[in-house]
């Protein structure tokens, strides 16, 4: 008896887990914090154009700003650009014990937030002595070096989430707007 067989090439199920968010958001007013000494908040507004011609080639992608590096811009793994909201992040996640969790806790809902870490080029000052709000404003930024996953962003208008969400959420509203379209069109 002959057989004849050949080992086939079971190339492994690679799963690109891959998350898109705005780590910075142009023109929110974000409170940094409220001196207890001087009475004055303290804000921060990020200006458009803030982030032409930043230096973006060191930057990693991490949770809490704490060094748990789940992608870096020198391997193409984090992508960065910016639109008409703010410091858009693309990123496909390390798979890692720490790229796992974290790809979880967002696919989840339980974080959906995100910050960054930079060195200003350019920045300039407003002072409202009678509310008691100084305001900085972000108008040029050297280099960002970290983008964080966080659980407390300063900017509540950023935001991440994984595409695999994004394709639910989108189903879902599709699903909804068919729903309403149907009963409409029996009543």
């Amino acid at each position: 008896m002959e057989i004849r067989a050949m080992p086939l090439n079971q190339a492994e199920e690679t799963q690109t887990r891959t998350i898109e968010g705005y780590a910075a958001v142009f023109d929110e007013e974000a409170i940094m914090y409220v001196s207890d000494y001087t009475g004055y908040t303290y804000k921060e507004v990020i200006s458009r154009g803030a982030f032409d011609n930043t230096d973006f080639s060191h930057c990693v992608l991490n949770y809490n700003h704490g060094g748990m590096m789940m992608a870096r811009t020198q391997s193409g793994t984090l992508r960065l650009t910016t639109d008409s909201r703010g410091l858009k992040v693309e990123a496909d996640m390390a798979n890692t014990s720490n790229g796992n969790d974290v790809y979880e806790l967002i696919n989840r809902g339980d974080l959906s937030k995100m910050s960054f870490a930079f060195t200003v080029a350019k920045e300039s000052e407003t002072i409202d002595r009678e509310n008691k709000i100084y305001t900085r404003y972000i108008e040029k930024v050297d280099s960002v070096y970290d983008v964080s996953i966080v659980d407390n962003p300063a900017y509540e208008g950023t935001m991440v989430a994984s595409r695999n969400q994004q394709a639910n959420d989108w189903a879902h509203e599709k699903e909804q707007r068919k729903r309403l379209l149907l009963k409409l069109r029996t009543m």
